[in-house]
C-alpha cells in the first residue's frame, strides 16, 4: 500500500448544528489500496459522516482535502426512484459525469462500462429492470455503477445491509480485490464486525467522547477498544466465540486438529461440557470418526448422546 494520503480530514467535525455535533476535531486520512472499514452502533452518525467526506454535506468545522469531490464515487442507502429503469441504464449513469452536451457514449466509456460490469460479474443482470432485483443484486449493480465512474476513492455506506451471508461475503471480498488489484481507496461504513475484523485493513472506530480510533483490526480486538464500543453480552470477542457455561461438570480430553476437531470443541462446550486437553473423558477425532468410551461414532450428534448418557 502506498504511504501517501489521497484524502486528508482537519480538525474535522460534522454534524447538524453546533449544538448536534456527532463527531469532533477528526484527524484521519485514506490511503491508495486501503479497505477501511468505519464501525460504531447504529445511529452513532456514520451516514453523516460518508456525505461529509464526499461533500454533500458541509462540516460543522474543520475541513476535508486531498482529492476533488469529482474523483469520489458514492454508494448511499438512500432509495432510488426510478425503478423502471434497467440495470444497464443505472450503470450507465456512471459515466454521465464524463460526457457533453450530446450525452453519446464514446469507445472509451463503453470500454469502461465493459469493464465495471465484468468486475462485478453483473452481466446476467443487465435487462432487468431495478425493481425487479434483489437487495444483493441491487447493491452490486450500484457498485459497478460507482466503478463506472472511474474515481480512484470509493464510499460506501452500509452496503452489505439487509444481506444473507453468501451476498455480504460477496460484496466484500469484491471489495477487497479492487483495493488490492485496482489500487482504490475504499472506505465502508458498516456493523458488520465479523466480515469487518477479516477484511479490513484499517478500522475506524467511533468512541463515546465524539471521536475516531483508528487501528488494524487485530490491535483494536486485543487493546479492548472495539469491546469498548460495542459492549458485546455472552461473546468472547478475542476467541470469536459465544461464551458458555459448563453446566454438566464433566471435563471433556479432546484430541484431534482441522475443522472436525474445532466444530466438535463448539458442540461440546454448547453443550455443556468443559473442554480440556489436560484431564477428563477422552475423546478422539479422526477425519469423520469420534471415539469415546471405547465405541466409534460417525456423527457428533450421537458422540454427544453417547456422552450425556455416560
Amino acid at each position: 500500500m502506498g504511504e501517501t494520503s489521497l484524502l486528508q480530514t482537519h480538525s474535522l467535525s460534522v454534524g447538524y448544528s453546533k449544538d448536534n455535533s456527532l463527531f469532533e476535531d477528526l484527524n484521519l486520512n485514506l490511503k491508495p489500496g486501503e479497505l477501511v472499514c468505519f464501525m460504531g452502533p447504529n445511529g452513532i452518525g456514520k451516514s453523516t459522516l460518508i456525505r461529509t467526506l464526499a461533500g454533500l454535506q458541509k462540516p460543522l468545522a474543520g475541513s476535508v482535502s486531498g482529492i476533488d469531490e469529482k474523483k469520489i464515487a458514492v454508494v448511499l442507502t438512500d432509495k432510488i426512484s426510478a425503478l423502471h429503469m434497467t440495470v444497464q441504464e443505472l450503470i450507465t449513469y456512471g459515466r454521465y459525469p464524463y460526457l457533453d452536451w450530446s450525452i453519446s457514449l464514446s469507445q472509451e466509456d463503453q470500454s469502461i462500462l465493459e469493464n465495471a460490469i465484468a468486475t462485478v460479474q453483473v452481466h446476467h443482470l443487465l435487462d432487468k429492470k431495478l425493481f425487479e432485483l434483489s437487495d444483493g443484486q441491487m447493491q452490486l449493480a450500484m457498485i459497478a455503477r460507482a466503478l463506472a465512474q472511474e474515481t480512484p476513492l470509493l464510499l460506501l455506506d452500509e452496503p452489505t445491509a439487509h444481506l444473507d451471508l453468501n451476498n455480504r461475503v460477496a460484496i466484500m471480498n469484491l471489495l477487497r480485490r479492487l483495493a488490492r488489484l485496482e489500487g482504490k481507496t475504499i472506505l465502508i461504513a458498516t456493523h458488520e464486525l465479523d466480515l469487518a475484523l477479516q477484511t479490513a485493513d484499517l478500522i475506524w472506530l467511533t468512541m463515546p467522547d465524539k471521536s475516531i480510533k483508528t487501528g488494524i483490526p487485530e490491535d483494536l480486538v486485543l487493546n479492548g477498544s472495539i469491546d469498548e464500543v460495542f459492549q458485546f453480552k455472552g461473546f468472547d470477542l478475542k476467541s470469536g466465540k459465544v461464551e458458555h457455561q459448563s453446566y454438566r461438570g464433566t471435563k471433556i480430553k479432546l484430541a484431534g486438529e482441522g475443522p472436525v476437531h474445532l466444530w466438535t470443541k463448539n458442540a461440546l462446550e454448547r453443550s455443556g461440557f468443559k473442554v480440556s486437553y489436560v484431564e477428563g473423558v477422552e475423546v478422539v477425532v479422526n477425519s469423520r470418526e469420534w471415539i469415546a468410551n471405547g465405541k466409534s461414532f460417525s456423527t457428533i450428534h450421537d458422540l454427544l448422546h453417547e456422552l450425556q448418557s455416560s
